[in-house]
């Protein structure tokens, strides 16, 4: 069974360009579809470790290997998750400057762009779609995205605008909503 969490993230690892929001439709596609965790209990995971540091595809392969596996399961899908993007950074490192000014390179990179804003955005949805999530829901989310990307505003201040938000909301509509109702 350790082998077979190793092969599977280490094949997560190797074919997801675009980092960890890249891996997150294949790596439910592998723990989700394999039954090692349900659909439900992803999203949730999906969640929590979005809010833990460092990067969420080696925290979900952390949380999946000990739920299957204690201690060495972890750390045997982190392994998996991390090796595949540590040799190619190295092999990277080691011949980037003999082929940083060839137009194929230049090419080949400008061609992967697209590709990867496409895996990033197909999580997103999905787990738009699987909270049940609606229009109105999403404005928040879609305004911090023009922000970012059309006034350059940073992510920092989004970031802090959506906790202020969250906390007027709980405290002070919600609270008068519910004191409301009584």
């Amino acid at each position: 069974m350790l082998g077979t969490l190793f092969f599977t993230f280490v094949k997560i690892g190797m074919f997801t360009i675009g980092g960890g929001y890249a891996m997150i439709p294949l790596i439910e596609r592998e723990v989700v579809d394999r039954g090692w965790i349900g659909k439900e209990d992803f999203l949730d995971l999906f969640a929590v470790t979005q809010s833990l540091p460092g990067i969420f595809a080696v925290n979900i392969s952390i949380f999946v290997g000990y739920r299957l596996r204690g201690v060495w399961g972890s750390v045997i899908c982190a392994l998996g998750t991390i090796l595949p993007s540590f040799c190619i950074i190295l092999l990277i490192a080691l011949f980037f400057n003999h082929f940083q000014d060839n137009p194929w390179v230049v090419k080949v990179f400008n061609g992967i762009r697209p590709a990867v804003v496409a895996l990033i955005a197909v999580p997103c949805i999905s787990a738009a779609r699987s909270l049940h999530l609606k229009r109105v829901q999403l404005i928040a989310p879609a305004i911090g995205a023009l922000l970012i990307w059309l006034c350059g505003v940073s992510p920092v201040w989004i970031i802090l605008a959506g906790i202020a938000g969250g906390l007027a909301y709980t405290f002070w509509i919600k609270g008068k909503w519910e004191r409301r109702q009584r």
